[in-house]
């Protein structure tokens, strides 16, 4: 068995530690490197030699992280060791936390140019999907063996101590890995809050009369959602707790636009009718259980959109206690992804106005937002005031 098959755990190759990886790939269709020649994982060792005790534990080299858009969202991570790359697919991305381990699926040795590869891989081709470099840099291995990797990156942002460790239980495939954090979380990070519910705005008759101090916004006829994303993943939950995402895969696609980024973002779920106005009808319909073929129909003749106006955690920060404006001022600036996720305008004074001109539209009303309110999750409050359009 040759050195780089011991060190992946899977058979020998018929070539090199590179022959999976080109027998996979039509080179005449994909703009990816070709990996010709060389020794592949070999680095000029014969089949028959044996690594040391030392270079069985100890490696260093370069690495990079391609986020890596195709039919699903992950993240690709690449060492450097013995003239190729040893990979690994991340489902959802790198750790920040030691009690956040996340799923690692082995891959195919590539070749090194894709240290440097960025691009596009053509509809047809293997892997079809933009690539583009998350993270490069050098990592330090104190060990590097068949079914464990403990190693420490120094990137711009993939950095710290990490264990990457086969897992062995019935059912599951040989190349399934777990990627674990070792090291404490970055300062000041704090994890992501769970139990979050919608904070609840009282029913109000009138404008606030002193409108400078306020912020009105649309009130949408919907389900009211908040939205969890982090890497490859995302949860939508009502203010009782139940998930909804399933029912919404147009909803859950656009999430992949937040990339690798944290965030719970406060939202409502809304059907439009040809009108452009909410249409709660449609919106019920989606919110029938249906298999699968149901759902993935029903979201294609009745989209719906995530129309949001809040965000309470981005990047390891809890920001309900900041101020709204603070909060809102922000929120634009996520990678929310056209229209199915939307982040409509808020309107600073001129409650009346925009009062009058959604009675003209023929929608529910508007909310006032005090604009040094925190969020308070779950709780109805005073600073938040739904308030209908007249008749």
């Amino acid at each position: 068995m040759s050195s780089a098959s011991r060190r992946s755990g899977r058979p020998p190759s018929d070539d090199d530690s590179l022959s999976e990886y080109r027998r996979k790939r039509s080179f005449e269709g994909t703009p990816e490197p070709e990996g010709v020649g060389g020794s592949g994982g070999k680095s000029g060792r014969g089949q028959s030699d044996a690594l040391s005790p030392h270079e069985q534990m100890a490696s260093s080299g370069r690495f990079v992280v391609q986020q890596h858009d195709a039919t699903s969202l992950h993240w690709d991570l690449r060492l450097e060791r013995d003239g190729a790359l040893a990979s690994w697919a991340l489902p959802r991305g790198i750790p920040l936390d030691p009690d956040d381990d996340r799923l690692a699926v082995r891959t195919e040795d590539h070749p090194l140019k894709y240290l440097e590869f960025h691009g596009t891989i053509p509809k047809g081709q293997y892997g079809a999907g933009e690539m583009t470099i998350w993270d490069r840099g050098t990592y330090e291995a104190e060990k590097f063996e068949d079914a464990k990797v403990v190693a420490t990156f120094d990137g711009e942002r993939l950095s710290g101590r990490y264990a990457l460790f086969r897992i062995r239980k019935s059912g599951e495939r040989a190349d399934s890995w777990l990627i674990h954090r070792m090291d404490p979380p970055p300062e000041g990070r704090e994890p992501m809050p769970e139990a979050l519910r919608p904070m609840l705005a009282k029913k109000r008759g009138k404008v606030p009369g002193d409108e400078a101090d306020w912020a009105f916004e649309v009130r949408w006829s919907g389900q009211r959602v908040l939205a969890f994303a982090r890497p490859g993943d995302l949860v939508l939950r009502d203010p009782d707790g139940a998930e909804h995402q399933a029912q919404f895969p147009e909803v859950r696609r656009a999430g992949r636009a937040m990339g690798s980024a944290e965030a719970v973002l406060d939202g409502v779920l809304v059907a439009f009718d040809g009108e452009g106005r909410p249409d709660r009808e449609r919106l019920e319909r989606r919110l029938e259980p249906a298999s699968d073929s149901t759902v993935r129909r029903r979201s294609r003749d009745t989209p719906v959109a995530l129309v949001l106006f809040d965000l309470l955690y981005a990047d390891g920060e809890v920001i309900c206690a900041d101020p709204y404006e603070e909060r809102r001022e922000r929120l634009p600036a996520m990678p929310i992804d056209g229209e199915v996720w939307q982040a409509p305008a808020h309107h600073v004074g001129d409650g009346s106005a925009l009062l009058e001109a959604g009675r003209r539209r023929g929608l529910a009303g508007i909310v006032a937002k005090r604009l040094g309110s925190p969020y308070r999750p779950g709780k109805r409050t005073d600073d938040w005031r739904e308030i209908g359009a007249p008749r």
